[in-house]
């Protein structure tokens, strides 16, 4: 059974859909283990909905960024994952975990990347008046959001429409395009020669 290991900061929509997509049979594999660096993620109580193990590792309770990283490793390689999935963790990871688990670790962005890494893309796309916007789903390394692109998700940007609504559709993008990235990892047919692109109303 193909292993997944999500790790989360805060609502965990994200997980949910990929709760649901493992439950359907959509994901040929299952969750092993949701970690939170955030005590107070409810993406905590949607693992325990659902039974899943969760872990909470505190990022507050370490040091340096690198001890925290060597947590996540020794956890991680308890469980043995065949993937870890970035659903709304908040952390930019050092070389500590991503040479750990190397071309295992993706996540998904709320950005047509290159284009706005890190924070508060929503506002820059308005702010800037572009007229697209979306999601990307990339490898992670040590470089913030800066790792290879698997899939993005594209969408037109109405008029006057607010950071707050893009938001919404952005998300509903994410909920549809990770459990097909995640999918065809657990399948073995991701084509990561070829970037997924999806383009939606």
């Amino acid at each position: 059974m193909f292993k997944i290991a999500v790790l989360i900061s805060g609502n965990g929509s994200n997980l949910e859909a990929l709760i649901d997509a493992c439950k359907k049979n959509v994901i040929n594999g299952s969750i092993d283990i949701v970690i939170s660096n955030n005590p107070d993620a409810y993406g905590i109580q949607r693992a325990k909905n659902h039974f899943i193990n969760y872990k909470i590792i505190d990022n507050n309770r370490f040091e340096t960024r690198e001890d925290f990283d060597q947590a996540l490793v020794e956890e991680l390689k308890d469980s043995n994952p065949d993937l870890i999935v970035l659903a709304g963790f908040m952390r930019i990871l050092t070389s500590v975990m991503t040479e750990a688990f190397k071309n295992k670790i993706i996540n998904i962005h709320p950005s047509l990347l290159p284009k706005y890494p890190g924070l508060d893309t929503h506002n820059s796309v308005v702010k800037n008046g572009d007229l697209k916007h979306g999601i990307t789903i990339h490898f992670v390394n040590e470089v913030l959001d800066g790792g290879q692109i698997i899939a993005q998700g594209e969408i037109s940007v109405n008029a006057n429409e607010t950071s707050e609504e893009l938001k919404t559709r952005i998300h509903a993008i994410e909920h549809v395009m990770l459990p097909i990235v995640v999918s065809k990892f657990a399948d073995g047919t991701i084509n990561t020669k070829r970037v997924i692109y999806e383009k939606f109303k």
